[in-house]
């Protein structure tokens, strides 16, 4: 594995955060945010239906590394753009359905602090890190970081919009099942948008490994498909694209480090790739020194203020929990190794700033009558 991998400056005029905002501007409701020229080219005609098909964790390396070049996906590839950051599910999926920038939403990784309760909580879960006990009696994000999707922004406004996802009635177990309830809502009569979710192949990735034979057939079969879906619509154009990429990785525990450990107020939390770090007082040198001198050439290590100023999360407006969830420090994976703090471990990881886990791809089919047409025709 290579030491060192080349990271990305997040570009919030041209990630995940940019396609909802496009969505919104078709249906002629103010946007939150600004548009994705990528996307913004191919909204412009009049479809019946619009269909965002998310497809977890397919970033660009994993899309080139798994299909071929002549299959489907690739060959309807209308560009590459990014995730946000951290590039992970939490984020890049709240990101998609609302709009909104990570500092704007506050829906910042896998386990996030929040300090009404006083705990990290695992986000979608609702549970307290590293445990099945639940973090509240309450669901703790939907509570202290709530935010309207876009589904619910156009169907307020008049229009019809749709959801489907496993976590969606009537929850779909299948790609299968997914492409099914597409193309059952694409043949109602009126216009309308449809987001849908799988959840593959990023579970298949963590355990496997980014070329694995699995990952490989999984992938494939998503692919046809989808495709197959596409040959079956008339006058829709689907978007389908991810929420982050992925890398595999090496790791180490951060328990096995007592010196680093004793400086902390409580365990990290974000992403073992992106974590953010509460230091005691008084021992933020000590600290640095530690971490640096065991993870110096593996993370880089920022003050969280210099991670804020440097807009890592975000240009927009902060959420007003979104400064008190973060700490003192982000440290922020540069090559192929992970530091884990709970019992997880997976073969391929994803949360920060290599191009292989945030570059993701815009896949265009675009159906005009019973004509299918592909990516960048007239």
């Amino acid at each position: 594995m290579k030491e060192q991998q080349k990271l990305v400056r997040p570009d919030y005029k041209n990630c995940i955060a940019n396609l909802p905002n496009s969505i919104l501007k078709k249906w002629k409701i103010p946007t939150v945010g600004e548009t994705l020229s990528l996307a913004d080219k191919y909204l412009q005609k009049d479809y019946k239906n619009v269909v965002v098909l998310l497809l977890d964790g397919m970033g660009k390396s994993v899309l080139e590394g798994l299909l071929d070049e002549n299959g489907s996906f690739r060959s309807h590839l209308a560009g590459i753009y990014q995730s946000v950051f951290l590039s992970t599910t939490v984020a890049a999926t709240t990101s998609a359905m609302s709009g909104l920038q990570p500092c704007e939403h506050s829906w910042l990784g896998w386990d996030c602090y929040y300090p009404q309760v006083d705990k990290n909580v695992t986000v979608f879960l609702n549970t307290v890190q590293g445990t099945k006990e639940p973090a509240a009696d309450y669901n703790v994000a939907w509570t202290v970081t709530p935010y309207e999707n876009v589904i619910t922004t156009i169907n307020k406004a008049g229009g019809k919009a749709y959801g489907c996802a496993p976590f969606f009635e009537p929850y779909p177990k299948s790609i299968e099942e997914i492409c099914s309830q597409i193309k059952d809502l694409c043949e109602e009569p009126e216009r309308k948008y449809i987001y849908a979710y799988w959840n593959q192949p990023d579970g298949i990735l963590h355990r496997n490994g980014c070329g694995s034979n699995v990952a490989k057939e999984a992938l494939e079969n998503i692919e046809r498909t989808v495709d197959k879906l596409a040959d079956e619509l008339e006058d829709t154009l689907i978007i389908v694209t991810a929420d982050h990429g992925h890398i595999d990785t090496d790791y180490v525990l951060l328990q096995d480090y007592p010196q680093i450990c004793d400086c902390l107020v409580r365990l990290p939390s974000l992403e073992p790739r992106a974590l953010n770090l509460f230091v005691k007082e008084g021992k933020k040198e000590v600290f640095e020194k530690e971490f640096r001198k065991e993870f110096g050439d593996k993370f880089l290590l920022l003050p969280m203020e210099e991670a804020i100023e440097k807009n890592l999360f975000g240009t927009g407006k902060h959420h007003e929990n979104f400064r008190v969830m973060l700490g003192d420090y982000l440290a922020i994976a540069t090559g192929n190794l992970t530091i884990y703090y709970t019992d997880e471990r997976w073969v391929s990881m994803h949360g920060s700033l290599t191009e292989d886990e945030m570059l993701i791809p815009l896949i265009i089919y675009e159906k005009t009558g019973s004509q299918a047409m592909g990516a960048g025709e007239d």
